[in-house]
């Protein structure tokens, strides 16, 4: 079932759990995707990045809205980071029912101009939209952006923020970073800054760069207020590591439907453990389909 982030946010945000943004950048991801929720009756996002949107074609989306039509499980399709105003007017005409303006590079008045901005285009056609406040952090070979600094977010600013823009959901900044961390790095999560900012706003809070840290402090977060968790390099780091082995190991293999079993096999094993550690799965009971 289609629905917005909204609406299937506030759901979330209600039980105590995150749903997962899982980036589904190809057919076969969100084919997996899709099954492994179904499966486990967990609600998800299925997040498109600009990249992998003008990748796909715009035709894809007519493949991503005609597959969460069908499905028994609650599903929004999301525009990840978008930052160009061209990018976002493309998700809108092609289907997206979530935007995240990612204007978290300007300085917060201009963030809340540029992000208020989307937020009165989107809403009368019934789009949620995500903002970003405070910066993401970045790591080696990440297309999705962030920064060398991690600018925590002020919960006073969380507040202004949201008042001032009416974004339905917000994407907070407490030490995390996009794409999977090197191994010198140890990731440690503020969660006495996500308590302040859960206690100060309503909206549902979202974390971007989560991919690899530690299960237990991710679990953590959820229980504190998270509501979103978006996944990319973990899920796809299973798949084309596997699918590297499988083309090492036999020079004959072609065809995709061969390929892509063994790669898809261990990328859906990710996936069921976000849901599980997001406590994502049999959620489906709470909302009216």
């Amino acid at each position: 079932m289609l629905m917005n982030t909204k609406d299937l946010l506030a759901v979330a945000n209600k039980h105590f759990f995150a749903v997962p943004a899982f980036n589904i950048g190809t057919g076969q991801i969100l084919k997996t995707v899709i099954e492994a929720c179904e499966e486990k009756k967990a609600p998800v996002i299925l997040a498109i990045h600009p990249s992998e949107l003008h990748f796909q074609g715009d035709a894809f989306m007519a493949q991503v809205i005609s597959a969460a039509n069908a499905s028994s499980v609650p599903m929004a399709i999301h525009l990840d980071h978008g930052s160009d105003f061209e990018d976002i007017m493309l998700a809108i005409r092609t289907g997206f029912t979530s935007i995240m303006i990612d204007a978290s590079h300007f300085p917060f008045s201009e963030n809340i101009a540029a992000t208020k901005k989307i937020v009165d285009l989107c809403h009368p056609l019934g789009i949620s939209v995500e903002g970003e406040l405070g910066t993401i952090g970045t790591t080696a070979y990440n297309f999705e952006g962030g920064t060398n600094e991690i600018i925590y977010t002020v919960p006073s600013d969380a507040v202004e923020f949201v008042e001032k823009t009416g974004v339905d959901s917000l994407a907070i900044a407490i030490g995390t970073a996009h794409g999977i961390y090197p191994k010198d790095f140890k990731p440690e999560l503020k969660l006495d800054l996500l308590k302040e900012i859960k206690s100060a706003v309503q909206v549902p809070l979202v974390l971007h760069g989560g991919s690899a840290n530690p299960d237990l402090e991710i679990a953590e977060s959820v229980k504190l207020g998270i509501n979103k968790i978006n996944i990319s390099s973990d899920i796809k780091q299973a798949l084309y590591q596997q699918l590297r082995v499988t083309l090492n190991n036999d020079v004959h293999l072609r065809e995709p439907f061969e390929l892509y079993l063994e790669g898809l096999a261990a990328m859906k094993e990710v996936i069921d453990h976000k849901i599980d550690l997001f406590n994502d799965a049999d959620k489906v009971k709470y909302y009216s389909l």
